[in-house]
């Protein structure tokens, strides 16, 4: 009997296993179609999006930039990059959507209260860190930079800005991801104190520290240049507190929810 009731019980164990990985390929395989046609779509428009990121290097030259290539193949793969970059983020809501389905019938009701505000803050955020740095940096970095250029100097000697296309598709990429993941940090903070790993008081007695690890991170994620770096480090700044006050929210919501349960 005992061994019987043995293999039924892992017989039970695993069919609910392979259930969930069924549904975990099926989810993952609808992801991969998202991102597919929305990579086809933005393919078919890559020439366009790509003139939208070249924008603030045309403002900042007055209308007289120019992009270059020194490898045949190199402007076709910065447009199949530019197709992924903008395909991911047109199929981010679809693939977060499935992910968020597969993961929800775990939680319980209130977890699932709990996590979706942070699921809708997390594009609105990262939106907000790549608009700053498309609009208000990138501009800024970009005269500061061509502004090295000399036109017939006393030797005669000629210093013009000739980017490369793939060159300058990395900076402008590494600049909205920089600036767009730096957003989400109300998202992390609160989502460590809800997980108990950090505390309102903790991250009160670390805000001399804070202020240090935001210029030290803006100094490794921007350009080299002062703009860039004030542009992102008091965001940070910004952010951190903000992430205090919402904490010390949620601290309150919670202790009234607990007096009501008693």
């Amino acid at each position: 009997m005992n061994a019987e009731t043995d293999h039924s019980d892992i017989d039970a164990s695993k069919a609910p296993l392979m259930d969930h990985l069924i549904e975990l390929r099926g989810r993952l395989l609808r992801c991969v179609i998202y991102f597919v046609v929305a990579f086809g779509v933005s393919f078919s428009q890559a020439a366009r999006i790509f003139d939208f990121l070249v924008q603030p290097l045309v403002n900042a030259s007055g209308g007289d930039a120019r992009l270059i290539y020194t490898k045949l193949y190199e402007a076709f793969f910065v447009e199949i990059r530019v197709a992924a970059f903008a395909g991911f983020c047109i199929a981010f809501p679809l693939i977060a959507n499935e992910l968020w389905r597969f993961v929800a019938p775990g939680l319980y009701r209130r977890e699932q209260k709990a996590l979706l505000p942070f699921l809708l803050a997390t594009p609105i955020l990262f939106t907000c860190g790549a608009a700053l740095a498309y609009y208000g940096v990138m501009p800024a970095a970009f005269r500061f930079f061509l502004g090295f250029q000399q036109l017939g100097g006393e030797n005669g000697i000629n210093r013009e800005a000739l980017p490369a296309m793939g060159e300058y598709l990395d900076l402008v990429m590494s600049l909205i991801l920089a600036f767009g993941i730096a957003f989400l940090l109300p998202v992390l903070l609160m989502l460590l104190e809800r997980a108990g790993i950090v505390t309102r008081a903790m991250l009160i007695s670390g805000r001399r520290y804070s202020v240090v690890a935001a210029f030290v991170a803006a100094a490794v994620l921007t350009p080299p240049d002062l703009w860039s770096q004030v542009a992102l480090a008091i965001p940070l700044i910004l952010l951190y507190e903000l992430s205090i006050i919402a904490i010390w929210f949620t601290e309150r919501r919670r202790a009234k929810a607990a007096v009501t349960a008693e």
